[in-house]
C-alpha cells in the first residue's frame, strides 16, 4: 500500500474584491470521488493543510443541485463524514515528500484564499514536478501553483500544459466579477498554458508527470489518470 498525500485549503473564506469574505473551503466532490478511487486501489492517504487546521467543506459544495439531486448529496455527505483523515491532518510545513508516492490537490475556492500564496505548498508542488512522482491538482486547485517560483520569479509550472477552472466557469458561477483575479487568467500571465474544455464538462490534461482537472466533474477521471501513473 502506497500513501498518498491530499494538500487541501485551510481557508473557510474567500476574500472578494470589495474586502468581503466569502464563505468557502474545499469542495466536496473533488475530495470524495479522488479519496474514493485511491482508498478502492488499496492506497493510504493523508490530509495536509496549512498549520495543520481542520479543513472546511464548502457548504455550497453539499447541496443537491450540485450533486445531481438529494440522493447524490446525501452520498457525498455520508462519504466526507467517513473520511476520519480529514479530522487529523498533519502540518503542511512538516511533510516529507519522500514518504509519499503521489500528491493530490483538490480544490474549492479556498486555494485561492491561502494556497496561491503558500511557499510551503510552493515547494511541496516544486519538489513533487521535479521529483517525477504523480501529481494531481483539480479545478481551483491550481491556485496553488502561483506559489511555485524560482528564485529568479519565474514559475516552476510554465511551460505546462493544465486544466483548471477557467473564467467562463467563473462568470456562469457568478463570482468573477467580485474576484480579485481570476484563476485561467492569473495561469496565463505566469506562462502556464491552459487547456480549457466546456464548461462544467469533464477535461483532464496530462502533462509528464502533471495531471489536472478543470472542475468538479473532472475529479473522479484525474484519479483514475492518476492511477494508472502509480500502477
Amino acid at each position: 500500500m502506497s500513501k498518498i498525500l491530499f494538500v487541501m485549503t485551510g481557508a473557510d473564506h474567500w476574500t472578494l474584491n470589495d474586502g468581503t469574505r466569502h464563505p468557502t473551503g474545499f469542495w466536496a466532490e473533488e475530495a470524495v470521488a479522488p479519496y474514493e478511487a485511491f482508498r478502492a486501489a488499496g492506497h493510504e492517504v493523508v490530509v495536509a493543510t496549512p498549520g495543520g487546521v481542520v479543513p472546511t467543506v464548502d457548504k455550497a459544495s453539499l447541496a443537491a443541485e450540485v450533486n445531481g439531486g438529494q440522493e447524490g448529496a446525501d452520498r457525498i455527505a455520508a462519504a466526507l463524514a467517513s473520511m476520519t483523515e480529514l479530522e487529523r491532518p498533519v502540518r503542511l510545513e512538516d511533510v516529507d515528500l519522500d514518504e509519499y508516492a503521489a500528491v493530490f490537490y483538490p480544490g474549492g475556492h479556498g486555494p485561492m484564499e491561502d494556497l496561491a500564496v503558500n511557499a510551503a505548498s510552493g515547494r511541496l508542488l516544486t519538489d513533487a514536478l521535479v521529483s517525477g512522482k504523480p501529481l494531481g491538482v483539480v479545478c481551483h486547485g491550481p491556485a496553488a501553483m502561483l506559489a511555485a517560483t524560482r528564485e529568479d520569479g519565474s514559475n516552476v509550472f510554465a511551460g505546462y500544459e493544465v486544466a483548471a477552472f477557467t473564467d467562463a466557469e467563473e462568470i456562469q458561477g457568478g463570482l468573477a466579477d467580485k474576484a480579485k483575479w481570476l484563476l485561467q487568467s492569473r495561469l496565463t500571465e505566469a506562462g502556464v498554458t491552459v487547456r480549457a474544455g466546456e464548461p462544467w464538462a469533464p477535461n483532464v490534461v496530462v502533462d509528464r508527470n502533471l495531471v489536472t482537472g478543470q472542475n468538479p466533474a473532472s475529479s473522479a477521471p484525474l484519479a483514475t489518470e492518476l492511477l494508472k501513473k502509480l500502477a
